[in-house]
């Protein structure tokens, strides 16, 4: 990725418990570099979305844990790079 988003935003498949549903962003020395906002827009219950710092070139990685509505629970992680 050329440059860096200024939000993550996360799909899901069902529609989401915000108070047990999380994530986070982390660059490479394991220092957080989002907003600390994560939140569930206004109408879009199946979305997860956290503001980012604005960011340097270098690898990140993105960890969410969720709950849906039907108190199922996941969790994963991703990796990016900008630069």
């Amino acid at each position: 990725m050329p440059t860096a988003p200024p939000v993550v935003t996360l799909w899901f498949t069902q529609d989401l418990e915000p108070g047990f549903s999380s994530v986070t962003m982390t660059n490479e020395a394991g220092q957080r570099v989002d907003l600390g906002s994560a939140h569930i827009p206004q109408g879009s219950p199946a979305v997860l979305q956290i503001g980012l710092k604005p960011l340097p070139r270098g690898r990140y990685t993105v960890s969410w844990r969720v709950v849906s509505v039907d108190t199922h629970p996941t969790e994963g992680t991703f990796t990016f790079e900008v630069g």
